[in-house]
Parts: structure tokens; C-alpha cells; sequence
């Protein structure tokens, strides 16, 4: 069926970008807005734009029958979710469904499915996936966990079945600690995911995130578009992503590429999905999760393939075939995306609130920047502080770290705390420079304090730098005027 209409079912950043690729198409757009975010940009964008209720999700963007009410009274074909909210919510895409309308993204069996860690432990077992060290079904006692624990090998990881975000995780060194741990993370996998079911693993210490971008048709074609590593993270969520890993050979690519793709086929998957695994020191990579939805970090994957994911997730929904075959893929370049979160790293990365008195997004080559803010706007409390994504490419990975460093100098934010200063401080680390860091890395080498030193040092360059280009220039310009006196080129420069 042709997409004539998409009504997308989010706010911010994801909305703009969904919004533009639908105009590329040629699809026209409906942007839903809760009462704080009627000034967006996404709303400017969008060809109709339908205030969906207050401030709180649960009022607004989280609000399903809402949704479908106005895409029946828009006459609207198909629904993007972007991500976060409903995007892997399976009684949204049944509802959907049961509406006449195409949701645009996997089934709701595969959302169901992996959204639930130890069914989708159980769902790939039948494939060559390696698994973390473990159990795949619920530990209920502390007396079962200590039992498995002695079995596997301390440490481990305590991980609710149905979690995401670091909630409702412990890591347990030794069995002193495990009750008191296992209770903690039943108590908070049930408040926050209203499913207290936990279970045991092996924890892999000096853990890397690596994570497969694949794609499927409903027509059975699955491709991987490789990798992006994702281990520089606080609170156990991202903050820099790059495509491709800078410790992969081609030969275990290929190997975490075809797991990928033996998981996706495990629950029947089309459209866009994200097959995450754990890499030890050793480069052995084991199965985490799988994300059922497009991920904020999509951009570098898309930077080194060439390939438009949002216009291939509709191209699916569509009922088409992929537009390309895994031997048509090739990796281009390098590419880096740092989150801009309104957050103050100097305070543990409290989220911070405030109007963007300053708002100027760096250009150039190799420079993208997806956003969904503008100048004077206000950071609202109510969502993700994430104000945007900022991502460089160029033709190898010292390039594009180094045009990231440049743009991050360029991006100028005034009015509240951003994660941009924190984002330099690592990508001009060594650790992170030679590729030799995990997820670990904010513990090992950050502290507020070493912000102040960093910024001291770099304003001290920065000084150095502009005295030595001054001086240049004067030479430069002592030099024309010797030998071309009538020339007024020294007046311009100057």
C-alpha cells in the first residue's frame, strides 16, 4: 500500500528528522504537539499539526486513542513512533492495526518478543547467537540466585527481564552482597517496568557496547548495515557513538553482523531494529537485547552507508522490498554523534532546565546537526533533556573526531548546562583517542574537577594559538606591503 499521509507520534529532534525524509518522499505529515511544545520546530515542519493534550506524556504523546482519533479525522495512512514513548509498545502497534492503519515498524509479536529480555533469550536460542554466561528464565529467591552465582562465577549481573535503561540492574561482587542487591532490583524493575521478574548472568567486566544496525522486509530480506560503538555512557545511557567500532576486524563484523541477523529472524523482524551485544577484552561478544525501533544514534550509521534508514523504514511499511542487498553495503569513512543533553556534567549530570538565551549550530563539511530547538527556547522538565544530536564524518577516524572537536568549539549554548564541554573532554582523551576504553569510562578517567583543568588548558592554547596567527598575519602583512606598496590587500586583511 502507498503512503500517502504519516502522522509522526513524537516531538523533537526524531519528529524534525522523520518529517523531512516523509518530504522527500513526497508524503505529506502530521506533527501531534502537547501544550509546552506548540512553538517547535517540528510543528513548523510538518504540513498539519494537531495539539494532542497538556504537558505530562501520559496526557499527551503517550495518550493512543487520542492518536488515532486524529488520524482518522486527518485522514492519515500510517503512524511513525520514532522513539522512546510508544515506539516499542506492542498494544500501540495492535491498535494501530485494528484501526486500518500501518504502523511503521516491526510487528507486535516482535516488539512483545524482545522486549522482554528472557523471552528473547529463549526466542534465539534455536540460533547461532552467543549468550552471556547465565539463566534465561526469572530468579525468585536469593536462594536460587546464590546457587547460580557459585555456578558461573562471581561477578554478576542481577538484570530485570523486562528493563532498559539501567534500571532495575546490580552488579554483586561476592554472595554477602547478593540478597540485599536481588531485592533491590526486583523492587525497581517492578516500579519502573510494573514486572518485577529479574534473573542472573555473568557480569563481563571491562564490558564494550557494540550494536548491529539491521533491517528486514516482510519479504524475508535481512540485512546488517554494521556496527556502532556505544560504551561512552553515563548512567548507562550513551553520550558518544561512532560507526564504525575502531576495534573490529572485518572477520568477527561479519560474525556479530550474521548473529545479528539470526536474531532478527528468531522473531519473523522487519523494518529498522538494533541488535546490541557486550564485548569483552578478549573480543568475544555476547547477545544483550534488541532494541524494536530506530535509535537516537541511527545518524552514524547512516553517515558511512549512505542509506536513509527513516525513507527505507517507510519503503518496508509500504510492503517494498529493501532497496539494496548486503553485498551492496560498504562501509565509508568514519562518523561520530554526540548527545547535547541539557545536563551539567560538573553536577553528576543532573538535568538541567532553562531558555536557550544562545542557539548556534556549527556547519561545514562533514558537519550534520539534527535538532528540534531554536533560539529562545525553552527546555521543557516534562521530557528527555536531549537538545540535539550532533554527528561529523569524514574519510577516516581521526578526521571525523577532529572536525567533532572543532564543531563542539562552534556550537554556541547559552542559558543552561550541556553535555558539550564533557563530549570534548573525552574525544581529546587518550584512552579514547588509541580506542583502548569501555563502558567504564566515565568512572576510570572523569571528574568534574578535571572539566575546570581541561577548560583552564584549552583556553591557554586557545590564547597561545591566536597570538602566534596574529603574529603570522603581521609578517604576512609587513611582507605585501614591502613589495606590493600601492596594494591596498594589507588594509583588508587587516
Amino acid at each position: 500500500m502507498e503512503i500517502k499521509k504519516i502522522l509522526v507520534a513524537n516531538r523533537g529532534e526524531i519528529a524534525v528528522r522523520v518529517i523531512k525524509s516523509a518530504k522527500r518522499l513526497g508524503i505529506k505529515t502530521v506533527a501531534i504537539y502537547s501544550d509546552p511544545d506548540s512553538g517547535s520546530p517540528h510543528v513548523m515542519l510538518a504540513d498539519e499539526a494537531v495539539n494532542i493534550g497538556p504537558a505530562p506524556s501520559s496526557q499527551s504523546y503517550l495518550n493512543m486513542d487520542k492518536i488515532i482519533e486524529v488520524c482518522k479525522s486527518l485522514e492519515v495512512d500510517a503512524i511513525h513512533p520514532g522513539y522512546g514513548f510508544l515506539s516499542e509498545n506492542a498494544a500501540f502497534a495492535k491498535k494501530i492495526e485494528a484501526n486500518g492503519l500501518i504502523f511503521i515498524g516491526p510487528s507486535a509479536h516482535a516488539i512483545e518478543v524482545m522486549g522482554d529480555k528472557l523471552a528473547a533469550k529463549n526466542t534465539v536460542a534455536n540460533y547461532d547467537v552467543p549468550m552471556v554466561p547465565g539463566v534465561d528464565h526469572a530468579v525468585a529467591t536469593a536462594k536460587e540466585a546464590k546457587e547460580i552465582a557459585a555456578s558461573i562465577g562471581y561477578p554478576v549481573l542481577i538484570k530485570a527481564s523486562a528493563g532498559g535503561g539501567g534500571k532495575g540492574m546490580r552488579v554483586v561482587e561476592e554472595e554477602s552482597m547478593l540478597e540485599e542487591q536481588m531485592e533491590r532490583a526486583m523492587s525497581e524493575a517492578a516500579s519502573a517496568f510494573g514486572n518485577p521478574a529479574v534473573f542472573v548472568e555473568k557480569f563481563i567486566t571491562s564490558p564494550r557496547h557494540i550494536e548491529i544496525q539491521i533491517i528486514g522486509d516482510q519479504h524475508g530480506n535481512i540485512c546488517y548495515l554494521f556496527e556502532r560503538e556505544c560504551s561512552i555512557q553515563r548512567r548507562h545511557q550513551k553520550v558518544i557513538e561512532e560507526a564504525p567500532s575502531a576495534i573490529l576486524t572485518p572477520e568477527i563484523r561479519k560474525a556479530m553482523g550474521e548473529a545479528a541477523i539470526g536474531v532478527a529472524k528468531s522473531c519473523g523482524y522487519y523494518g529498522a531494529g538494533t541488535v546490541e551485544f557486550i564485548v569483552d577484552n578478549e573480543l568475544n561478544f555476547f547477545f544483550l537485547e534488541m532494541n524494536t525501533r530506530l535509535q537516537v544514534e541511527h545518524p552514524v550509521t547512516e553517515e558511512i552507508t549512505g542509506i536513509d534508514l527513516v525513507a527505507e523504514q517507510i519503503r518496508v511499511a509500504e510492503g517494498k522490498t529493501l532497496s539494496f542487498k548486503q553485498e551492496d553495503l560498504k562501509i565509508n569513512g568514519h562518523a561520530f554523534e554526540v548527545r547535547v543533553y541539557a545536563e551539567n556534567p560538573r553536577e553528576n549530570f543532573l538535568p538541567d532546565t532553562g531558555r536557550l538565551n544562545t542557539y548556534k549550530i556549527p556547519t561545514g563539511e562533514g558537519v550534520r546537526v539534527d535538532d528540534g530547538f531554536k533560539e529562545g527556547m525553552e527546555i521543557p522538565i516534562y521530557y528527555d533533556p536531549m537538545i540535539s544530536k550532533l554527528i561529523t564524518h569524514g574519510k577516516d577516524r581521526e578526521e571525523a573526531r577532529l572536525r567533532m572537536i572543532k564543531a563542539i568549539e562552534e556550537y554556541k549554548i547559552s542559558g543552561l548546562s550541556t553535555t558539550l564541554d564533557f563530549c570534548k573532554f573525552a574525544l581529546g582523551h587518550d584512552a579514547f583517542i588509541t580506542g583502548k576504553f569501555d563502558t567504564k569510562f566515565v568512572d576510570n578517567y572523569f571528574t568534574p574537577e578535571k572539566l575546570n583543568v581541561f577548560s583552564a588548558e584549552h583556553e591557554k592554547l586557545a590564547i597561545a594559538l591566536a597570538a602566534h596567527l596574529a603574529s603570522q598575519d603581521d609578517r604576512l602583512a609587513k611582507e605585501a606591503a614591502e613589495n606590493h606598496p600601492s596594494s591596498d590587500w594589507t588594509q583588508r586583511l587587516i
